[in-house]
């Protein structure tokens, strides 16, 4: 069943290289790290959540708002076939209302926290700016340029954007959710400007990403979504 229908629109990909190690514990059961011609990724995206209907039904105040989040990219084997999805760290909605549901249905890692966002379209250029507090103000901005272009096969970016699957651990279980959507198109970025401090907000062990370059950085248009119930996989 469709438990939730949206756009997601505007996604800005930071991405990181980052030992396996460190992100071994997070691993749901049954999961293992998928990796991207040998590298571990882990990604801060942000993005604009749309036209939010839960079980078909619009929640007042709640349709439209912005979330960030740090995640990383796993494969589970299921009837000899690869399911390929991410593992959040957390996810940062400016609404308590989401988290509740989130966090209640789905077992992620939610936190509510202040937020905003900035979208400036020009005819050749994008601005886009993610923002969040909390105790001081974090943002991710992007320059871009103003022409949607069609994802190019077996790219870092079809890699990143590929993963239609949600694990999360749910005691000695894992449980898994469907997100599905089309192919994204993809803008070409100038740059890109970060003010986040990965220790305070994600936990010392992505504080070594502080002082780390991303591997890359991303701007997606988007899509309609639609994000199925969850099952327990193991």
């Amino acid at each position: 069943m469709n438990f939730l229908k949206a756009e997601w629109r505007k996604l800005a990909i930071i991405n990181y290289e980052i030992n396996p190690d460190i992100l071994t514990p997070y691993l749901p059961e049954g999961t293992e790290l998928d990796f991207y011609k040998g590298k571990c990724y882990v990604s801060v995206v942000g993005f604009m959540f749309l036209n939010t209907r839960l079980l078909g039904l619009p929640i007042p105040f709640h349709r439209n708002f912005e979330e960030v989040n740090l995640r990383f990219y796993v494969r589970k084997k299921e009837n000899g076939i690869w399911k390929r999805g991410v593992v959040f760290i957390k996810e940062i909605v400016p609404k308590p209302a989401l988290s509740f549901v989130a966090n209640s249905i789905y077992k992620e890692n939610y936190h509510t926290m202040p937020m905003k966002n900035l979208i400036h379209e020009k005819e050749d250029e994008l601005l886009i700016r993610y923002s969040w507090k909390d105790k001081s103000w974090h943002s991710l901005q992007i320059t871009a340029e103003n022409k949607a272009l069609p994802m190019e096969a077996d790219s870092e970016f079809e890699f990143i954007t590929e993963h239609y699957w949600g694990f999360t651990k749910n005691e000695n279980k894992t449980s898994a959710y469907e997100v599905c959507h089309p192919k994204w198109e993809y803008y070409r970025v100038k740059d890109y400007n970060l003010n986040i401090h990965f220790g305070k907000i994600y936990g010392k062990d992505f504080g070594c990403l502080n002082d780390q370059e991303p591997l890359s950085v991303m701007l997606a248009e988007g899509s309609e979504i639609q994000v199925k119930t969850n099952k327990y996989m193991s």
